[in-house]
């Protein structure tokens, strides 16, 4: 799997006031902090265990990556101005490092630059059962993340988070599309969150294939495929050469489906399959199989970046690979178990990550609902995103998206663009 590299510098204008600090300017009496810094100062007064934990990580955080264009938050007070200035932050930075390319995968450096700080490992969290032994995964830093996450998010939803400027940023980064003719009229967009859930100017835009064949399974969404493996008849993911699995919780089928679902242990025997959706996607997601809906369901979780995340010192950039499993155990989530007749159920899963704090379906969708592959299922709000389908023992799931030349790693997808295809046993 090559790593997915992300570029962007969130903390610039942090950065900027650090500078004058340093030059000797007379710092603010009073600080002003957004809610989420707020409640993340109460909880480390009231949690000396936890503020000392936070300060390990920034400071390992600090040796790995000292320079502050990269890493603005270099011990406990900067950190919380940092959190406070991402509270109503955009997603990329307007200034950029001018020995940088014109490459616009930045808007996930901010996203690198902000987990980074407390994704290192901790001894104090080792051999916990945690996905990776860091504060992402533990509380109460695990759950004021999902805090942080919802005032974030409030602040995309608001005019402030977009203006004529952003979306000229936007149209020049390729990597989103906006110059194919693909997408609604840029006026509908009032927000950032209504520039990144996008729609389709018309369902021509993203052809799906093979729509009357129920055995093809189609692509979700723009994503890049990570694999598929197999369960076995406990339930449990089989952890193959190379996919690091840690636990039997961050294994479980019924974990994933969550305790009460009623479809928990309906897959013994299947394949499980999952894919990435980058910060630069579209993120809207559509029915990747037809049938009826069985259950739709929302499971409020965490938000960690999921993956593996580290600092690329050589090419001096955070680096990112969703490939391993485990991690989409704890993240907030939907399931969606659709009864396709004759392949059987399928479970979709679409997973939230870093950012995204909800996961949001379309109206009108609910047990009982008759389904098209390709209809819309719902939407993702900003951040990277995962999507997981899990199949039963009744079929056969072949993952045919086509290999990156001189990689083993799949190519990205279209939503609508063959994924794969179900055979009876």
């Amino acid at each position: 799997m090559k790593p997915i590299g992300i570029i962007n510098y969130l903390g610039v204008l942090l950065l900027v006031s650090l500078l004058m600090a340093c030059a000797g300017k007379e710092p603010k009496q009073e600080k002003e902090f957004g809610v989420a810094t707020q409640e993340l100062i109460q909880i480390l007064e009231n949690d000396p265990e936890a503020k000392a934990l936070l300060v390990a990580s920034i400071a390992k955080a600090k040796a790995v990556n000292p320079d502050r264009k990269t890493n603005p938050a270099q011990n406990l007070e900067e950190y919380l101005d940092f959190v406070s200035y991402c509270e109503s932050a955009m997603p990329w930075a307007l200034i950029k490092k001018p020995d940088y390319p014109e490459i616009f995968d930045h808007m996930f450096q901010s996203l690198g630059s902000f987990y980074f700080l407390l994704d290192q490992p901790l001894p104090e969290l080792e051999g916990k059962g945690y996905f990776h032994n860091s504060l992402q995964y533990a509380d109460p830093i695990a759950s004021w993340l999902v805090t942080f996450s919802r005032s974030w998010g409030s602040f995309l939803d608001t005019p402030d988070s977009w203006n004529e400027q952003y979306y000229q940023m936007a149209l020049k980064d390729t990597a989103f599309g906006l110059q194919k003719g693909w997408y609604e009229d840029p006026a509908n967009w009032d927000t950032f969150n209504d520039f990144f859930s996008r729609h389709l100017k018309s369902p021509e835009m993203r052809p799906i294939a093979a729509p009357e064949d129920p055995s093809v399974v189609v692509s979700f969404a723009d994503s890049q495929p990570q694999g598929a493996w197999a369960i076995d008849d406990r339930s449990m993911i089989v952890a193959d050469q190379g996919v690091v699995v840690k636990s039997a919780t961050l294994r479980s089928i019924p974990a994933l489906l969550g305790e009460d679902s009623a479809y928990k242990d309906a897959f013994a025997n299947g394949t499980f399959t999952h894919s990435f959706l980058n910060t630069n996607d579209y993120h809207r997601y559509h029915f990747p199989v037809g049938g009826t809906i069985r259950e739709i369901r929302t499971i409020q979780g965490i938000n960690p970046t999921g993956g593996k995340l580290w600092w690329d010192s050589e090419n001096q950039r955070y680096a990112f690979d969703p490939s391993s499993l485990g991690w989409q155990m704890v993240e907030t989530r939907g399931c969606v178990i659709v009864d396709t007749g004759e392949y059987g159920l399928v479970a979709l899963l679409p997973i939230g990550m870093v950012a995204v704090g909800s996961i949001n379906f379309e109206p009108g969708l609910k047990p009982g609902t008759q389904v098209k592959k390709g209809d819309m299922l719902g939407n993702f709000a900003f951040g990277g995103s995962d999507f997981i389908m899990v199949f039963q023992d009744k079929v056969d799931f072949t993952l045919d998206a086509p290999r990156q030349s001189g990689d083993d790693s799949f190519e990205h997808l279209l939503m609508g663009e063959m994924l794969g295809r179900m055979t009876l046993r």
